[in-house]
């Protein structure tokens, strides 16, 4: 979370669809733009969003007429991404879940917004051999926007979380958009001690027999004695095999990508050595990754909150496009 003085979008109104949690109402909300309308089919992201936000969402977009939403200015949304990731069956079109995309068509197609911002895995570029996203790209050109796209990586925007996810943004063409660019990533030093709870009692700690740490990190210093921070996972050792959710990472490194599913016995979460015992991370320390303040109230479930925040988005990197896109319709 970057703090913002100058509440650029006090006249702006937007519309959160595939809510979740709230990640781009936080982002939108945080630079004075008011959120009049939210979508969300998950009840317990429902219940989480209601209880931050004072709004509740509407359920089922598809079930929701487009005349029955009120006027905006921009869509936004992480519509739903399993569908496109390679961790799933990659299936696209073929899943409804990824058909919801045209249901942001069907919306944008009646209310017509100045802007369209969207967040999906890094795959969805590649999927199908690019065919998947050709689709979208000529879908939103021809509801008349002009469509850029990104792969950026929240650990180069002041997460330490290794999250690389593809962002589009559409701006009407009525809208000069030619002089808009993705944010240079500022690149901050962080580390994962840097959101560390102190001794969390929600954290689950592993004691196994085939736990291994096979390498020691001592981290390089600049001529200032300061650690050069590495904005990467760091990876030590292993349980197990060392399969997907069994691997070992140091706390001065990046943690790895938060996952809503996930196995092995560090799953949604990866494992880390910290002060000298292996644990996967705490809810408070997955919403911090994902740039939540800690005065966001977190889901009475912790598997919940777990799945809730590995399907949510990256704040500091939604609010660092925000002041580009700020640069454009302000």
């Amino acid at each position: 979370m970057i703090e913002i003085a100058d509440k650029k979008l006090n006249n702006i109104k937007f519309i959160d669809l595939f809510a979740g949690i709230g990640g781009f109402h936080y982002a939108l909300s945080s630079f004075g733009a008011e959120c009049i309308f939210a979508s969300e089919w998950d009840t317990f992201a429902a219940e989480t969003y209601q209880h931050n936000f004072k709004l509740k969402p509407h359920g089922d977009i598809t079930k929701i007429l487009a005349d029955e939403i009120p006027p905006h200015d921009i869509l936004c949304g992480g519509f739903p991404c399993q569908a496109f990731s390679i961790s799933g069956k990659q299936k696209g079109f073929d899943d409804i879940r990824g058909t919801l995309f045209f249901e942001i068509a069907r919306l944008v197609e009646f209310h017509k917004p100045k802007v369209i911002f969207l967040e999906n895995v890094k795959n969805l570029s590649q999927h199908d051999e690019g065919k998947t996203f050709k689709i979208i790209d000529k879908t939103l050109k021809d509801l008349n926007y002009s469509v850029f796209h990104k792969v950026l990586n929240a650990s180069n925007f002041g997460l330490p979380q290794n999250r690389e996810r593809i962002y589009i943004v559409a701006f009407r063409n009525d809208i000069k958009s030619n002089n808009f660019n993705f944010p240079k990533p500022p690149n901050p030093p962080v580390c994962l001690l840097d959101i560390i709870e102190n001794s969390p009692i929600n954290a689950k700690i592993i004691e196994r027999n085939d736990i291994e740490i096979y390498k020691e990190y001592i981290p390089q210093k600049n001529i200032f004695n300061e650690m050069n921070l590495l904005n990467k996972p760091i990876q030590i050792g292993k349980v197990n095999k060392g399969g997907q959710g069994e691997r070992i990472y140091h706390p001065l490194g990046h943690a790895i990508t938060l996952s809503a599913y996930g196995g092995g016995v560090g799953s949604k979460t990866g494992l880390y050595l910290i002060d000298g015992k292996i644990r996967k991370l705490s809810p408070r320390e997955c919403a911090r990754l994902q740039g939540f303040p800690d005065s966001f109230i977190l889901n009475n479930s912790d598997s919940q909150s777990y799945k809730q925040f590995g399907n949510s988005v990256a704040i500091n990197v939604l609010q660092n496009i925000l002041l580009e896109i700020i640069k454009i319709i302000c």
